[in-house]
């Protein structure tokens, strides 16, 4: 008997290894800026990007992806956490990202989980234990010594200095080939472009050979843009970051063709790393069992208003792409429910067949609770004197939002007849009812996500 109890706890350790083998790769992709219609499957007719159409088409697309925090630091710690803004409490100029919710981060589960782990890109999140987080990493983004192409073209490979999409796509080839094979990767790649490299008068760079790209296209002019549309935004807006990057980016034509132009070369750039981080996988006989998820950090303004950058709670700022393809699966489908970041990390443990801490407030993006949600908060809590802080509520109808220095200034929209939220609504008093409801959900969700935060920082 003891012989043959023997025998079964080996057959059964064999068993839990072959199962663990045929575990999914997982690559998570991340652009920073990159806006939800920044992307061929979502309509737009000039932007070339053939390798994401193609996770699009061949996994699920999201057509609802929003992120919870439209500013790359606090959504990033989303990313890593699973938690609201609110809840994490990192942003800018809060020091270095509070140790108990790193302890849950995605890293550390996937690691427990016996996951092999890489990161390559911006990280984004001030914590000094990154070295330790991945069992590969380097933490690099454009660099802010220099003013002109150079923030972008520092890293070499070989004796050649490359754009740092190129360097990022090969880290990612190199990882994939040099992955150890007896246990399943996560990958997490995170692209510093499209951002603008803030410092230099030109703000766009790209690599040469995409110089003639959309060089015979003319852009059209950014919707919603008149002067009444501008005018309509409350002082500390109008005079705040979004329209100082707005006189860096688009206030002539000319300037307003250069950097659309040199937006869409930078997601075409890093759309032709994708395709060659593809080709890898298929080189190393590992395309069939490695899913690919693509995500955009926040979204962007490309003139509307008249503004620039990110960072408030109209859907331009918050809506990105987002896709996750699985080539296990039959694919072409599209999700209309809501998606949200929060939602990536525990999408990455369900496919690692890990559970997922209870303290994460996002759902797993191939679960059907996905369509339960009909509502979620946005936030953006930095207190910095450019950009004022604000917090919203959306729904499948309504979206309501207020900034938060500023409660008086309300802001209604019903995006069923009016998905541009040209109309603001707060101040009909036959819409009253609506707002104290949405007014009313909006402080109970953040009263929510503070107590969540207060048991994590005891625990």
């Amino acid at each position: 008997m003891k012989n043959l109890s023997i025998l079964f706890l080996f057959l059964g350790l064999c068993f839990q290894a072959h199962a663990q083998d045929k575990r999914p790769n997982i690559i998570f992709i991340l652009t920073d800026d990159q806006r939800w219609d920044a992307l061929g499957f979502a309509g737009n007719p000039i932007i070339q990007t053939p390798e994401m159409d193609r996770l699009a088409a061949e996994g699920r697309y999201f057509e609802n992806a929003f992120v919870t925090t439209p500013i790359c630091a606090a959504s990033r710690a989303s990313l890593l956490t699973g938690l609201y803004e609110r809840t994490h409490g990192y942003t800018f100029g809060q020091g270095a990202i509070k140790q108990p919710f790193m302890d849950q981060s995605y890293p550390v589960e996937l690691k427990k989980a016996g996951y092999y782990t890489g990161f390559f890109g911006k990280f984004g999140v001030n914590y000094p234990g990154f070295s330790e987080l991945f069992d590969q990493g380097e933490d690099y983004d454009r660099n802010g010594k220099f003013n002109d192409r150079r923030g972008y073209f520092f890293k070499t490979i070989g004796k050649d200095t490359v754009h740092l999409s190129r360097y990022t796509g090969q880290q990612a080839i190199d990882f994939i080939h040099n992955a150890p094979k007896e246990k399943p990767f996560m990958l997490s790649l995170s692209f510093s472009a499209p951002h603008a490299h803030d410092p230099a008068p030109l703000q766009y760079f790209w690599s040469p050979e995409y110089d003639t790209m959309y060089q015979n296209v003319t852009i059209p002019d950014p919707i919603m843009a008149s002067e009444a549309e501008f005018l309509a935004q409350p002082e500390y807006v109008r005079k705040g970051e979004n329209r100082t990057r707005w006189y860096w980016r688009f206030d002539t034509p000319e300037k307003y063709q250069h950097s659309v132009k040199g937006y869409y070369r930078m997601i075409s750039e890093v759309d032709a790393e994708i395709g060659k981080i593809r080709k890898a996988l298929e080189e190393s006989g590992q395309a069939e069992n490695t899913v690919i998820i693509l995500m955009g950090d926040n979204g962007y303004f490309l003139g509307e208003r008249q503004l620039a950058g990110k960072w408030l709670m109209y859907e331009p700022s918050i809506r990105v792409p987002l896709m996750v393809f699985d080539p296990r699966e039959k694919g072409g489908k599209r999700v209309s429910n809501f998606a949200l970041n929060i939602d990536v990390p525990a999408t990455i443990l369900d496919l690692a067949g890990a559970k997922a801490p209870k303290t994460w407030q996002g759902i797993p993006l191939t679960s059907a609770q996905l369509s339960r949600r009909k509502e979620f908060l946005a936030e953006h809590l930095w207190q910095t004197p450019i950009i004022a802080p604000s917090e919203a509520i959306r729904t499948e109808r309504w979206k309501y939002f207020r900034y938060i220095n500023d409660p008086g200034h309300e802001e209604l929209y019903d995006l069923s007849v009016d998905p541009l939220e040209k109309n603001n609504l707060a101040s009909d008093p036959s819409y009253s009812k609506v707002l104290t409801q949405l007014r009313s959900k909006l402080e109970r969700q953040t009263a929510d996500y503070l107590i969540d935060k207060m048991k994590l920082e005891k625990n």
